[in-house]
């Protein structure tokens, strides 16, 4: 087998070729094809004249962009929202899962599976809407409650402060459950044996998940994170966007927002795809520096 031809092989291994072909094609059209449009970053882009035919202006639209008045706001916004977020919402998948790992009745256990994982399946305008309809001060259950207690109503959209504690709750709720899977699955494959070695030896419940459970996914936390670190600037610019108002700019307009009323909404595609590039060649670095220090410290990592 290992004499054949690189031809030879596919020959012999046509069906599974065949079975990623689809998914192969989908790549290079939606992928990589589209980098070719980075040129733009670059150039005086001119519909009329094309990517290529558009004159060359090298770093003009960067230096644009980090002279500009908005991109200490913009960074911050961004890195602090991805941050908390980071922080808040990642070690929770990793404590459902270990709690869910837990139940013995395999009833109760899809039971509460299905409750968790359900919310991830509204979509992210359905899902603001309600936000909107509970968060309201006028008539809202939360302001109706707040009134109860003899409280003013609160403008939840309309404040800053607001902002990144609605963003990342709302995450929570809708993402925990469904991020929780692949730790699940994880826990699944740890050898029963082990756990039954430590129920002889008089673990409790919580010294098993110590020292059984969270080593035997160590590897998908670590994986996990790498990958998490490494798209710290994407902060998702759908629920951002809905969420935004006149009055909470100064926390809500982070790079995604930004990139897409400069560029379709001001049709300034030069220099939104200078700002899209900034931001990818962060997260690029980002990725490879955190897999590189992981990659010295444990066993783990993504190559």
């Amino acid at each position: 087998m290992n004499n054949l031809s690189v031809a030879q092989k596919i020959k012999r291994n046509y069906q599974l070729y065949l079975l990623i072909l689809p998914t192969f094609i989908y790549f290079i059209i939606f992928k990589y094809v589209p980098m070719y449009g980075i040129l733009i970053a670059f150039k005086d882009f001119s519909p009329v004249k094309g990517i290529l035919g558009s004159p060359w202006v090298g770093l003009k639209y960067f230096n644009q962009f980090f002279n500009s008045y908005q991109f200490v706001t913009l960074i911050k916004n961004t890195i602090g929202l991805s941050i908390i977020q980071l922080i808040v919402t990642f070690p929770l998948p990793i404590v459902l899962a270990l709690m869910l790992n837990q139940l013995t009745s395999e009833k109760v256990k899809k039971f509460a599976q299905t409750i968790v994982y359900a919310p991830y399946f509204i979509s992210t305008v359905v899902l603001v809407g309600i936000m909107f309809v509970f968060l309201s001060p006028d008539g809202g259950i939360v302001n109706v409650i707040i009134r109860a207690f003899g409280g003013s109503p609160v403008y939840f959209f309309s404040s800053s402060g607001w902002f990144r504690p609605l963003y990342v709750l709302s995450s929570v709720w809708q993402g925990t459950g469904f991020a929780a899977v692949i730790y699940i699955a994880g826990l699944s494959s740890i050898d029963p044996q082990l756990h039954e070695a430590a129920i002889v030896d008089g673990a409790s419940k919580f010294k098993r998940m110590l020292t059984i459970d969270l080593p035997g996914i160590a590897p998908i936390i670590i994986i996990q994170l790498i990958l998490a670190i490494g798209g710290v600037m994407n902060v998702g610019f759908e629920k951002a966007f809905l969420m935004q108002t006149s009055l909470n700019l100064d926390a809500s307009e982070i790079i995604q927002t930004y990139v897409y009323k400069i560029g379709l909404q001001q049709a300034q595609y030069e220099f939104a795809t200078a700002v899209g590039l900034f931001q990818s060649v962060i997260n690029l670095v980002l990725l490879v520096s955190v897999n590189k220090i992981v990659k010295k410290f444990s066993e783990s990592s993504l190559w």
